[in-house]
C-alpha cells in the first residue's frame, strides 16, 4: 500500500474542502497521514479515510528551519508520496527535507525543485472552485462535482453534547464570526433579532477572539428571554464545536470555516455572503441556502460593488449585509 502524506491548509474551511481529495486517494489504495497545524487537525479526525494525523509544531510566520528539520528526520522513509495543499514555500519544505520521492502541488511561492510534480496555478480569477482545486491534486479529471463529507462516530458527538449539556436537534447554532473581517459579518443586531424569533435555544460558536461579538448577540436576547442564547465562543475545543454542529437543528453563519463544517455534516444551514462570493467557496450541501444580495434581481439598487473581497466596506455602507433582514433568514430555516 502506498503511504501518502497530505500537507493540510492552515484554515478550517479549506481543511474541510480537502476531504474529497483524501477520499479519492484512499479509494485507490493509498494509506493517508495528514500533517496539520493544531487548530486545523481536529477537522481531519472527522474524516474516516485518514489513518493518522500529525500535529505540526509550527507557528504563523517564518520558515522555522529547526522545527522542520527535526520533524523531517522523524518521518524520513515513512512516505512514498506527498500532496501539498497550500501554495506557500514553507508548506513544501517538509516533504523535500524528508526526501519523500513523489511530491505533488501547485506552482507557488518559489517552490521549483521542492516539488516533483507541479500543477499549473492559474490567476485567482480563473481558478476552479476550491474543492475542485484541491481534488485536482489527485490527478483525476472528473473533480467538478466533488463535495466534502464529514463524519463523527456517535459516541464522539454524544460526549460533546453531554459536556455542554445540550440535546441532539434541540438547538440552533449561530457562527457570527469571520476571520477575514467585518465585511463578511452579518450584523450582530440581525443575529440577535433572529435569535429572539426562534423557538429553540441558540448556541453561539466561535473563537476566543469572537467572545465579545457573541456576547453582543446573546446578552440582549437573554435579557428578554433568559437562557435562550448560550455563548460558547472560546469555551469549547474544536472537536466539541464540530460535535455541536453535527447534532444541531440548523445553523446560520457568514462565509466562514464553520460554514464549511456545517456543509460537510449535511445540516440545515443558511449562509450569508457579503464581500465574498459563493461562486468560489459555497457551502456544498443540498440542505444549504445561500443569501447573497448580488444575485437578487429584486434588490435595488443592484450591488454593482460586490464581490469586493475587502475586509471593510470601501464605500462605508455594507449594504450587502445590512440589508439582509432577519425575517428573510428565518423563512429559510
Amino acid at each position: 500500500m502506498k503511504r501518502s502524506l497530505i500537507i493540510a491548509p492552515q484554515w478550517i474551511g479549506d481543511a474541510v474542502m480537502t476531504e474529497p481529495l483524501l477520499r479519492r486517494l484512499k479509494a485507490r489504495g493509498e494509506q493517508l497521514t495528514v500533517g496539520a497545524l493544531p487548530w486545523v487537525a481536529p477537522v481531519y479526525r472527522a474524516m474516516p479515510q485518514v489513518a493518522e494525523v500529525i500535529e505540526f509544531p509550527f507557528a504563523h510566520g517564518g520558515l522555522q528551519w529547526r522545527e522542520r528539520w527535526r520533524l523531517a528526520r522523524q518521518i524520513k522513509s515513512r512516505f512514498d508520496a506527498a500532496y501539498v495543499c497550500p501554495n506557500s514555500l514553507k508548506s513544501a519544505l517538509l516533504p523535500w527535507l524528508a526526501g519523500i520521492p513523489r511530491r505533488v502541488g501547485y506552482q507557488g511561492e518559489a517552490r521549483f525543485g521542492l516539488l516533483t510534480q507541479c500543477l499549473n496555478n492559474p490567476p485567482k480569477g480563473q481558478r476552479l472552485p476550491m474543492v475542485a482545486f484541491y481534488s485536482a491534486l489527485s490527478g483525476d479529471a472528473d473533480v467538478a462535482a466533488d463535495r466534502p463529507h464529514l463524519q463523527f462516530a456517535t459516541p464522539e458527538v454524544e460526549a460533546a453534547l453531554t459536556a455542554l449539556n445540550l440535546t441532539r436537534l434541540g438547538y440552533h447554532v449561530f457562527a457570527p464570526g469571520a476571520e477575514y473581517g467585518e465585511a463578511k459579518r452579518w450584523p450582530a443586531r440581525h443575529f440577535a433579532a433572529l435569535a429572539e424569533q426562534l423557538d429553540l435555544p441558540v448556541v453561539l460558536l466561535g473563537s476566543g477572539k469572537e467572545a465579545a461579538l457573541c456576547a453582543s448577540i446573546a446578552d440582549p436576547v437573554n435579557a428578554q428571554r433568559p437562557r435562550h442564547c448560550l455563548n460558547l465562543a472560546g469555551k469549547t475545543t474544536l472537536m466539541q464545536a464540530l460535535g455541536v454542529i453535527a447534532a444541531c437543528k440548523s445553523m446560520v453563519s457568514n462565509d466562514s470555516g464553520l460554514m464549511h463544517v456545517a456543509a460537510g455534516f449535511g445540516v440545515v444551514q443558511v449562509a450569508i455572503f457579503g464581500s465574498s462570493s459563493p461562486l468560489h467557496t459555497p457551502p456544498l450541501n443540498d440542505l444549504a441556502k445561500v443569501l447573497w444580495l448580488k444575485t437578487d434581481a429584486a434588490y435595488q439598487p443592484p450591488l454593482d460593488c460586490a464581490p469586493c473581497f475587502e475586509r471593510v466596506c470601501p464605500l462605508g455602507h455594507t449594504r450587502c449585509l445590512n440589508d439582509v433582514l432577519p425575517s428573510r433568514v428565518k423563512a429559510l430555516l
